[in-house]
């Protein structure tokens, strides 16, 4: 798979874990002639395939099974205001098809969320049992700050992905705004630096940030904001969780299935800049509140959103499908 977006860091995870699993990455221009895939990226020896949907229907080999998981969906017309015309003419011609080709081929398809299970069933009409493997997080790699000494007057508010229209970027100037004094948005450029959002006193660009370094990021923060228009998973936000970061985060897609509000952060309306920013400034104010939000957080990745848990059913899913 091509590389530069959180499937890819997922996929690299089961590589790490699982004996036997590689990684086999390919620059993005090859999508623009799709059938040298096979070319660019050889499978010999290989005894399961696993990858994403887009581009699966040209991996498949005779008698090598092939399992699909879906990481998000945003082919439907819901997401084409979030799309560039580009990509809007893309996602309802080839692309779709060569989803729906990568279902009729694949031996297992996985979700990473109930929620895009159940989207990718209603959008393509398939009657294809959808299995749901959460994504994990390393929680041994991704682990609270150790507070100590006096509590910094400046709220630090991160948020961690590409700056696109998908991810909400285009709202985090007017939240700005409307935050106290205090408070301040820092933010990455994501796995896939492109795009820019002019910086001010209270919306400072941290650039990208590689993805070891991560979990410190999140530690020298105090919040994290996800004003998203759809998330497969919300690894950025199981990753904060993990970190004992309360959350504020739209409520959409499979935003909840992660975070439980008024217990770990808020959910507002998708684009609500006004519901953000004083959520924000709610929990800006309430050092103890936020705390109690990260320590729920953190134990609710604990039971729920584990590498090992990933790791087992992945790694159960494959003997099935190989034995």
């Amino acid at each position: 798979m091509a590389p530069g977006n959180g499937a890819y860091v997922v996929h690299k995870m089961l590589e790490a874990g699982l004996a036997g699993y590689h990684v086999r990455p390919y620059h993005p221009y090859w999508t623009l002639v799709p059938c040298m895939l096979p070319v660019a990226v050889p499978l010999r020896g290989a005894r399961v395939i696993h990858t994403s949907p887009d581009y699966a229907c040209f991996f498949p080999r005779a008698s090598v099974p092939l399992v699909v998981t879906f990481h998000n969906y945003v082919l439907d017309r819901w997401m084409r205001p979030y799309s560039s015309p580009a990509q809007i003419v893309h996602y309802a011609t080839d692309l779709r098809l060569w989803t729906q080709m990568a279902l009729k081929k694949a031996r297992i398809v996985t979700a990473v969320s109930n929620y895009t299970a159940r989207l990718v069933g209603q959008e393509l009409k398939t009657d294809h049992p959808i299995r749901v493997i959460y994504n994990g997080i390393d929680a041994d790699h991704f682990t609270p700050a150790m507070r100590t000494g006096a509590l910094r007057k400046e709220v630090r508010v991160l948020f961690s992905g590409n700056l696109t229209r998908r991810k909400g970027a285009q709202w985090l100037p007017a939240i700005a705004q409307k935050l106290k004094r205090n408070i301040r948005i820092f933010y990455t450029m994501g796995l896939q630096p492109r795009g820019t959002i002019a910086m001010t006193e209270k919306l400072v660009s941290i650039g990208s940030i590689p993805f070891a370094e991560m979990p410190e990021c999140y530690r020298s923060m105090d919040i994290l904001l996800m004003p998203t228009v759809r998330e497969g998973f919300g690894l950025a936000v199981a990753e904060a969780m993990a970190c004992g970061l309360p959350v504020v985060a739209s409520d959409c897609s499979a935003i909840p299935e992660l975070l439980v509000p008024g217990k770990g952060g808020f959910l507002c309306p998708v684009g609500d800049v006004d519901a953000f920013a004083e959520k924000i400034n709610f929990l800006a104010e309430n050092y103890e509140l936020r705390r109690e939000m990260g320590v729920f957080n953190r134990a609710r990745v604990e039971d729920y959103f584990t590498r090992e848990q990933m790791l087992r059913q992945y790694q159960e899913l494959f003997e099935e499908v190989s034995g």
